[in-house]
């Protein structure tokens, strides 16, 4: 037998067992079945790309959705009903943003928050930014809006 021993010579679930056979069968199924989940996937949801192919249009009424429910996210419509103790924090950002130019910084606020001694200043700034006080312009800056804080403080 070609300098072989008979004895050496494997067959059956010896030599799957000897020579890695069982992890090489399991990855191997591993391979096809994810393979098979994914392409089947793909196949269920195939209808709505064709539908897009059919009406491109749904593409732009898409994204013009999104963009105007995100603005509509932006804005506030209601004014907040704010505890006590929120409305003593409006009152002492009321105060810094009076130290401020006429356009504010976020980070310049932030700074002299915690310069301050405030609490919680990013929470604070968050809750500004929601109740509509502090309001974005076209420049990246932010602007506070006094109206709106007095209507909500008082």
């Amino acid at each position: 037998m070609n300098g072989v021993d008979a004895a050496s010579v494997l067959y059956g679930l010896e030599a799957i067992n000897a020579n890695n056979g069982w992890a090489i069968s399991v990855v191997g199924i591993t391979i096809v079945f994810t393979g098979l989940v994914s392409l089947s996937a793909l196949i269920s949801q195939l209808h709505k790309l064709v539908a897009l192919y059919d009406n491109p249009g749904k593409i732009k009424k898409l994204f013009v959705s999104r963009s105007e429910s995100a603005a509509r996210a932006g804005t506030p419509k209601a004014y907040l009903d704010l505890t006590e103790a929120q409305k003593q924090v409006c009152r002492q950002y009321n105060l810094l943003a009076q130290t401020m130019d006429d356009v504010i910084s976020l980070p310049k606020l932030l700074r002299m928050a915690e310069l301050s001694g405030l609490n919680d200043p990013h929470a604070n700034m968050n809750l500004l930014l929601k109740s509509g006080i502090l309001c974005a312009d076209e420049q990246g800056y932010f602007r506070w809006d006094e109206d709106r804080f007095i209507r909500t403080i008082s």
